[in-house]
């Protein structure tokens, strides 16, 4: 069975090895200043998904010369995506967002950009904003879409309606933008056809697919519920088995960057097979090495 692994697509894209260096830049989301609530969506983490980011501390430079230290003994000759990960990365003015990513793009050792959003805090002139920005260097957007139930993405309080997200996407691909959509695994009360479902849905528009493992973590929404027992997170096997059902359905033009994710494990309650990433990895690549 084929399928477009993210390495494969960048070593073609860019003829070299390239890493990401994960950024934090400051920035917070609306479902956590109160525009839109408080707490950010039921499973996001105190980094708002950026818990292995540089620290925001530093400027753009400073982060990048210290994601580079942190990798040099892994990539020689190679170079570098900016992930704008932690929290919501154009919320903010448009003046703000382009001081901060020309800076990134100007970097003489970043090949691209990769910016991790919510579909509504795009608007229009933030859209032309990165698109002035991809004809200088390539431009990924990374959208949280997570599930395309809408009564799950009320349970998670992700704030916005799947017609925002589709909307999103022809926007930016009419300015040539690289669009990457975020799909939860084992979100509460979806069945495996529903998680199917969503990643059917997503590929008919989207340029790149992440798939990540739902991660019980402390200090959320989501423990809260768990522990008192509102739902069952899934075993390896099943993860497995419903990983290798996304993959069989994922054409080859959709790129797939992640089978899983990882949060920290400091902060991990469940499910606690996933601490061991090396396992996780071999065990899907096996599956899928035999379908």
């Amino acid at each position: 069975m084929k399928y477009t692994t993210l390495s494969s697509y960048l070593k073609e894209k860019f003829d070299c090895k390239v890493y990401k260096i994960s950024l934090d830049c400051g920035f917070t989301c609306p479902n956590r200043d109160g525009t839109l609530g408080y707490g950010g969506c039921i499973f996001c983490s105190e980094g708002g998904s950026g818990d292995f980011a540089e620290s925001r501390t530093l400027g753009v430079t400073e982060q990048i010369e210290s994601g580079k230290e942190k990798v040099k003994n892994k990539i020689k000759n190679g170079k570098y995506i900016a992930y704008f990960q932690a929290f919501t990365n154009t919320y903010a003015d448009v003046n703000t967002l382009e001081k901060i990513f020309s800076e990134a793009i100007n970097h003489p050792d970043i090949v691209a950009l990769s910016v991790a959003t919510r579909p509504d805090c795009l608007e229009q002139e933030k859209v032309e904003l990165l698109g002035r920005l991809n004809k200088i260097k390539p431009i990924f957007v990374e959208l949280g879409l997570q599930t395309v139930n809408e009564k799950t993405a009320k349970y998670i309080r992700r704030g916005y309606t799947l017609d925002v997200y589709d909307d999103a996407v022809e926007r930016l691909h009419e300015q040539g933008i690289n669009v990457v959509t975020h799909i939860i695994i084992g979100l509460p009360y979806e069945t495996k056809e529903d998680m199917l479902s969503s990643v059917k849905y997503v590929c008919k528009v989207t340029d790149g697919i992440k798939l990540q493992l739902l991660h019980i973590l402390k200090g959320t929404d989501l423990a809260k519920d768990y522990f008192e027992h509102k739902f069952e997170v899934l075993s390896l096997e099943e993860y497995t088995d419903i990983i290798a059902e996304c993959v069989k359905i994922i054409p080859e033009n959709v790129v797939i960057h992640r089978l899983t994710g990882d949060g920290a494990k400091k902060d991990l309650i469940a499910p606690l097979w996933s601490a061991d990433k090396k396992k996780v990895l071999n065990t899907i690549n096996k599956r899928l090495s035999e379908m």
